[in-house]
């Protein structure tokens, strides 16, 4: 055992793990294309966030991807309904279905949408021993009907954070988004248009990346400690 190791007396050291570059660099890789959720923020007709997410989706299956737009249309508040609701479970299944995630909201009042808010509420940290959105890429963006902001943006990061995911470092702020978008729905070349290309390249690049070694990289002593109490603990009461 190393000097640095036993400076460490707080530390299981059956437990404690250098890191282990095979698994870490080269997983065995998957060969399906990578799946990605999109959810947005707003149910006006002509919603914004909702053209935008769309924009994303196009290029996101361009560059080799699989997408799934959730529609929050009939999704109730969280505590208003039980968790077998089919809008809760559509949502729950796409989630677990998804290796990586974009979540495009306007900025209402100064923070993201009620509704943006109860999808990722409605999204369980764990259900069991899984947890859906641990590991997996995240790509944040919103719309604004005045000048450019950034807060619906920071508090998805945080969200993010929250719910276990890779947040990539880029991320897209649309202003003034009515003078964005044609009539047909579809969005106008411009610097804004660019930025989201951007962050879907972004977003795909990580998730490729670390799809595949996502399992591997929220692995914890914390909770490999707890497992292997439990284990000793269930052990124990086998004998008695």
């Amino acid at each position: 055992m190393s000097e640095s190791r036993l400076d460490l007396p707080n530390i299981d050291t059956t437990l404690f793990q250098p890191p282990d570059t095979a698994r870490l660099l080269a997983p065995e890789r998957a060969g399906h294309a990578p799946r990605f959720l999109l959810l947005y923020g707003s149910l006006r007709e002509r919603s914004y966030s909702r053209l935008a997410t769309e924009e994303a989706a196009r290029i996101l299956r361009a560059l080799g991807g699989e997408t799934r737009m959730f529609n929050p249309s009939g999704l109730p508040l969280v505590d208003d309904a039980p968790s077998d609701h089919p809008k809760v479970q559509e949502l729950h299944a796409l989630t677990q279905w998804a290796e990586g995630m974009v979540w495009c909201s306007p900025e209402r009042h100064g923070a993201m949408t009620g509704l943006m808010k109860t999808q990722i509420d409605w999204i369980p940290l764990s259900v069991g021993a899984v947890r859906p959105t641990q590991g997996k890429t995240l790509a944040v963006m919103q719309i604004s009907g005045g000048s450019q902001s950034f807060n619906a943006v920071n508090q998805m990061r945080v969200l993010g954070r929250w719910m276990r995911m890779l947040t990539i470092p880029n991320q897209s702020s649309v202003a003034k988004a009515w003078q964005e978008f044609d009539e047909a729905g579809r969005m106008k070349p411009s610097a804004y248009y660019d930025r989201i290309v951007d962050v879907m390249e972004e977003l795909m690049k990580f998730t490729l990346l670390t799809r595949d070694a996502a399992p591997y990289l929220v692995d914890r002593y914390s909770e490999r400690k707890e497992s292997a109490e439990a284990l000793s603990k269930r052990m124990r009461q086998e004998v008695i």
